[in-house]
């Protein structure tokens, strides 16, 4: 009897270890998101920080995801809801979805941070022209510096923008130029307006090839199409329109303290390396392809009904 004690004792010991072993392995934060092209890269960051906490994506595209949070809101089977646009972001905090929470040594600047602390953004893509060096001389046509000068009559036909009833991003900019110049801005630039591209980056892509002088974008397209050697110059508005992206910490989420943990780290400069390889601009500065220093995010002063709009553009400039 004597002698089976240490054995005993060795083994509860051995049992204790693996039973805290499996309660390391155990950790895990779950996390909805619409944004998965980052998800390999950031969850190999984070683990490089954090390898105690199994990372579980959901993904998929923002409505579907916003609105099973809400459909979850009286039992979440989330912990972070992430990289979804402003409109989500609000949605879910309306919906008392988030609780507030605001991530340990933060570098995110104060202008992406949510007032009451529901959320925090992460990053922003904002709005160029591509400018075609070429045809502006063949055409004799000034250089563009602000979003006003699209509508002089010099620019006739030159012009592309991505159409607001297919693109997000079309819709981004138009949205702004009306919260900004007024629905005749809109108007006054229709004139101009060669063709609505059905996607973001179609505008963009004619004006890099010549086809027309002007094309309306976003960064990460603009930036591409300069580095890949097209005779295009990259311009900024005076205000420049922006989809915003970020995410908050679930209230009574299954895991609270992995959640707050990544929120951390999503905060950090060490995700936004990672984001900044992908994304125009980060919340951290110092990172993505756009100083943030060198232009003004518009902040809209109305919130937009999408479908509202979609319906009187398509009425008022399309004269469907």
């Amino acid at each position: 009897m004597a002698n089976s004690t240490p054995g005993f004792i060795g083994l509860a010991a051995a049992l204790a270890m693996t039973l805290s072993g499996s309660l390391v392995q155990a950790a895990e934060v779950v996390i909805y998101n619409a944004s998965d092209s980052v998800n390999s890269a950031l969850i190999a960051a984070f683990k490089a920080k954090h390898p105690g906490i199994d990372v579980k994506f959901v993904s998929g595209s923002t409505g579907p995801i916003t609105e099973r949070a809400i459909a979850e809101k009286g039992n979440p089977q989330a912990d972070v809801v992430y990289l979804v646009n402003n409109d989500a972001l609000e949605q879910l905090k309306q919906a008392g979805v988030f609780e507030p929470y605001a991530p340990k040594a933060s570098r995110i600047a104060a202008d992406f941070r949510e007032p009451d602390g529901f959320y925090t953004k992460h990053f922003a893509t904002t709005m160029c022209m591509v400018v075609n060096k070429e045809r502006l001389a063949q055409k004799k046509l000034p250089m563009p510096t602000t979003w006003e000068d699209l509508i002089k009559p010099v620019y006739a036909k030159e012009i592309s923008v991505p159409s607001p009833l297919k693109s997000g991003t079309g819709g981004a900019i138009l949205t702004t130029f009306v919260d900004a110049f007024g629905w005749p801005f809109v108007e006054n630039l229709n004139e101009n307006v060669y063709q609505y591209a059905d996607g973001g980056s179609g505008g963009a892509e004619l004006a890099s090839v010549g086809e027309i002088a002007i094309g309306l974008s976003f960064d990460t397209t603009c930036y591409k199409l300069k580095s890949a050697g097209r005779p295009v110059e990259i311009v900024f508005g005076r205000i420049t329109p922006n989809i915003t992206e970020g995410g908050g910490l679930v209230a009574g989420g299954p895991n609270p303290k992995e959640g707050k943990i990544f929120l951390d780290f999503m905060a950090s400069d060490d995700a936004a390396k990672v984001l900044g390889t992908v994304v125009g601009a980060t919340a951290v500065p110092g990172h993505g392809l756009v100083d943030l220093s060198q232009i003004t995010l518009w902040k809209m002063r109305r919130p937009v009904d999408v479908p509202e709009f979609r319906k009187v553009f398509a009425n008022r400039i399309l004269k469907q």
